[in-house]
């Protein structure tokens, strides 16, 4: 027999032992799921050197070899060497911890790897304590209390290798006490922020504050923000941008007083771009013309002819033609509504749509309560694509007459017009008098003139009646003064304030990639199932979860979505990540984006949050976001570390680049192409979300050359079930429908995320089969060498090993039932495997956190053998695992007998 023939002989004989090892250590047991979860607290205050403590890697104090600054190859640096961040948001009160608890948050944060803080609504109107003075009753004074706290803080994490990044505008409160006309206490705190882009009394005041917080001087420093070099970064607003705002909605429910600063801003524009009246009617076009009827019955006088009504889902409805107020009146009266509002709607299909053409939707309505609807054009057949703009509808209880212009974004040849919504509510419908027309909208409106400087700005709600040349304007005036405001602002910061620190304007989504490119690093947020709240935005009583884990979705996931937004030549941060409490699979979260942003070679990844309020000892979860002390999240940052910031993954060996000029991103938003929140990026410009699970993907934007070794999308190579990176290290694996596994195999580490259990996972030096668990088999299993030698060679590793995470006495139900889908009590645990809306609103629970201690079995190759030993919640040993040699591997089985979610491997 060959030597290849005895490998596998061998590796087929240790493959029975392990399976024989999984079958014993999960026979009995008790019952499933009680004996699985037991409790676990990881201190708030626990800065102990063990042997899952990285705080030796971070160099000390931050900002000890200069300035972070960007390289010739668009990559981070401090003195001459690469730096990666792996950071943490802090936000609202937690940014001003008192001092005694500032040196121990500091600490704690080393320990696990955290090299950056992002200091988050520090100016959170909400909190009773934050950065403003409240005695003033304005928002332009400093709040020398909070001031001491966040200078002690910050010099505590600058001690302990903690850069920092400070936010400007994330959640201020502009009042009127600040100069401002009273208008502005109309205004949404969030609708405030767009007002800095063309109001200049209100980016006074941004600057304002920039200067008072940024040339203060730390006293525990001895150095302003502005020039301390522990400062990497500073943000101008958080998630908001002038187009974005537009897209929004937002421009249209402004008060008129700051409507008019908009249009004189506009006007201005447009005489510079035309000189003249008879120059932009010529550009823009005349009269609106209008075409034929498209629809045959839209009066009903043929009854229901040419409509379908559409009732789905558990929602209930009745319909029917009646006699009101001398019209034919199409009734509909929702009984119940449905599981989605959609799932009660009209539509009348078999329209031919050309895409570039606008249409105008015609009809009166009204309801027996305020309600809002939905119309927009849409494919009539599968799968049910939006054809047009979706336009937003409000009926009262008279009836009124609605025209509604809808822009071709694609063609079709059965499309229908589109009601939709009718099922949020559980009232009365009457709509009457239909029509579509194809039109060519006015170039200008009744009392409008560019002498006379009264061209009305184009509301989302009006944009789409005006002509395309029209259009593309409005959209070039909102992107150059978007441009102007981000680069006026790094002016002042750099240049006036003399910051040393990197700006980011906001996060790609928000902002346009080009404009972004601007400064100095291109940022951007995401979030794997984000809480909805279907009523009152963030009502802690009316909200759902989808419990679905990433791990199944590949293309639909995070990752795509952010990589298709890295711009060539810049760093790259992603400063907010999470999948939110209480999705049930939330353990996969950090080292699935610290795996794809090592293969994309990105610049810094951030948890959003660590904390944001003054209790570092709840010894629970408090909420969707805070990590702190969530045990899964804060072990897998360990993993985070190694896999990014030391870099055991590499970056993929392929670049994929798409060229996209300020011209084309302009046209593409002019066109309706994107969405708020989702302006250009690579999957506009075709790139497939598949690339980024692959390949090195970026945007290469205006005035930057495209790199001759990068290849062309279409070069790319296809989609999945499986995607495996281009240098091997990375295999998401997809092609067991419902049960995907995220495998990591590089030198110093390995992974396993995902549905793993009963699978048989071979590292070469490294065997793993996890066992069954609460979910089905899904877990989150690492193992790292922590001596930083290759797993061949290593004497330390550390295991980690995480799955379902919840608070003693949570509840989680699914959201508009009372099915119970995870009930956690004492001795009686009950975790169903469930994708769907879930909710736990009234049933977080209390401390502590329940943790499942997940079964595997792990083969090492260690000739001399190896002591594993289960840790405790600080990383000290507490129990020694029985070891089997057989040959050459080191056989051990983990499980929830052992209580923790560590342990050190030593080979012998």
């Amino acid at each position: 027999m060959g030597k290849r023939g005895l490998t596998l002989s061998l590796l087929a004989l240790l493959t029975a032992i392990i399976t024989g090892y999984m079958f014993l250590t999960t026979r009995g047991g008790g019952k499933r799921g009680t004996a699985d979860m037991f409790a676990l607290y990881l201190p708030w205050d626990d800065s102990s050197d063990t042997v899952v403590s990285l705080s030796s890697r971070l160099h000390k104090p931050a900002g000890k070899y200069g300035h972070v600054h960007v390289g010739p190859d668009g990559h981070l640096y401090v003195g001459n060497k690469r730096v990666k961040f792996l950071g943490v948001n802090i936000c609202g009160s937690a940014a001003f911890p008192k001092k005694d608890d500032a040196e121990k948050i500091a600490a704690r944060l080393a320990k696990f790897g955290v090299n950056c803080v992002r200091f988050h609504h520090m100016d959170a109107f909400w909190e009773s304590f934050n950065i403003f003075d409240k005695s003033y009753g304005d928002t332009r004074h400093l709040n020398p209390a909070a001031l001491e706290r966040l200078d002690y803080f910050i010099a505590k994490l600058k001690e302990n290798g903690i850069y920092v990044d400070l936010n400007l505008l994330v959640s201020r409160r502009f009042r009127a006490a600040d100069g401002l006309p009273p208008e502005i206490e109309e205004v949404d705190w969030k609708d405030q922020q767009v007002l800095g882009f063309f109001v200049d009394k209100v980016r006074q005041l941004e600057k304002e504050y920039a200067r008072q917080l940024l040339l203060h001087r730390n006293p525990y420093t001895g150095m302003t923000y502005a020039e301390d070099p522990a400062v990497a970064f500073v943000e101008i607003v958080n998630e908001n941008g002038l187009i974005h705002s537009w897209l929004g909605g937002v421009i249209d429910r402004l008060p008129q007083v700051f409507k008019d600063e908009l249009r004189a801003k506009w006007n201005e524009w447009l005489r510079r771009k035309y000189g003249s009246q008879e120059r932009l009617l010529e550009a823009w076009g005349g009269r609106i013309r209008v075409g034929e009827e498209m629809l045959l019955n839209g009066r009903f006088e043929e009854d229901l002819e040419g409509w379908s009504v559409e009732v789905h889902d558990g929602a209930q409805a009745s319909y029917d033609i009646v006699e009101l107020d001398g019209m034919k009146a199409l009734r509909i009266e929702v009984l119940k509504k449905g599981s989605a509002n959609w799932h009660v709607q009209f539509n009348y299909p078999g329209l031919t749509i050309e895409e570039g053409r606008t249409y105008v939707a015609t009809f009166m309505a009204k309801s027996d309560d305020e309600a809002t609807i939905l119309v927009s054009l849409r494919q009539a057949h599968e799968p049910w694509k939006a054809l047009s703009n979706v336009v937003e509808v409000k009926l009262t209880r008279e009836w009124r007459t609605y025209r509604i212009a809808l822009a071709a974004l694609g063609s079709d040849s059965n499309a229908r017009l589109d009601i939709t919504n009718l099922g949020a509510l559980e009232t009365t419908y009457y709509f009457a008098n239909f029509s579509l027309k194809p039109f060519t909208g006015a170039a200008l409106k009744e009392g409008e003139s560019l002498e006379r400087g009264t061209i009305n700005i184009f509301t989302l709600s009006e944009y789409w009646s005006r002509p395309p040349r029209a259009r593309r304007d409005w959209i070039e005036f909102l992107w150059e003064l978007e441009r102007d405001y981000f680069t006026d602002m790094y002016h002042f910061l750099k240049n006036e304030l003399g910051v040393k620190a990197l700006v980011i304007g906001t996060i790609a989504g928000c902002s346009t990639l080009n404009i972004m490119a601007g400064l100095d690093v291109v940022d951007t947020h995401a979030y794997w199932q984000h809480p909805v709240f279907p009523g009152r935005p963030w009502d802690p009583n009316n909200w759902y979860v989808i419990n679905e884990p990433m791990v199944n979705h590949p293309e639909e996931g995070t990752i795509p979505w952010l990589a298709l937004r890295r711009v060539y030549g810049k760093p790259f941060t992603v400063t907010e990540y999470n999948h939110p409490a209480p999705n049930m699979y939330d353990a996969e979260a950090y080292v699935t984006l610290a795996t794809y942003a090592a293969l994309q070679d990105w610049d810094g990844i951030f948890a959003f949050d660590y904390g944001s309020l003054n209790d570092w000892d709840s010894r629970r979860i408090r909420g969707y976001f805070d990590i702190d002390q969530h045990p899964a999240k804060m072990a897998t940052l360990i993993l985070a570390h190694m896999i990014f910031v030391r870099g055991d993954v590499e970056p993929a060996h392929e670049l994929i680049a798409e060229e996209l000029s300020p011209e084309s991103e302009i046209e593409l938003i002019a066109r309706g192409k994107v969405w708020a929140w989702d302006l250009p990026s690579g999957r506009h410009l075709g790139m497939s979300p598949s690339t980024p699970l692959i390949h090195r993907v970026a945007i290469v934007t205006g005035g930057v050359a495209k790199p001759r070794t990068a290849t062309k999308p279409s070069s790319a190579k296809g989609g999945g079930p499986v995607y495996e990176s281009d240098n091997g290290q990375v295999i998401w694996n997809c092609s067991e429908g419902g049960r995907g596994v995220l495998v990591v195999n590089t030198a110093r580490t390995v992974a396993i995320v995902g549905f793993g259990g009963g699978k048989h996972f071979d590292f070469g030096t490294v065997i793993i089969q996890p066992g069954e668990t609460l979910l089905g088999g899904y877990a989150v299993i690492g193992l790292t060498a922590v001596d930083d030698k290759a797993l061949r060679e290593s004497r330390r590793m550390l295991l980690i090993a995480v799955g379902y995470v919840a608070n003693t006495g949570m509840e989680v139900r699914e959201y508009g039932s009372n099915k119970v889908v995870a009930r956690i009590a004492p001795g009686n645990v009950r975790v169903e495997t469930f994708n769907g809306k879930i909710t736990c609103s009234g049933s977080w629970g209390r401390a502590p956190t329940l943790v499942e201690g997940v079964r595997a079995t792990i083969a090492i190759r260690a000739e001399g053998g190896v002591e594993v030993w289960a840790l405790d919640n600080l990383g000290n040993r507490k129990t020694r695992v029985p070891v089997d040699v057989k040959g050459e591997w080191a056989i051990f089985t983990i499980g929830p007998e052992y209580e923790t979610i560590w342990y050190e491997v030593v080979r012998k």
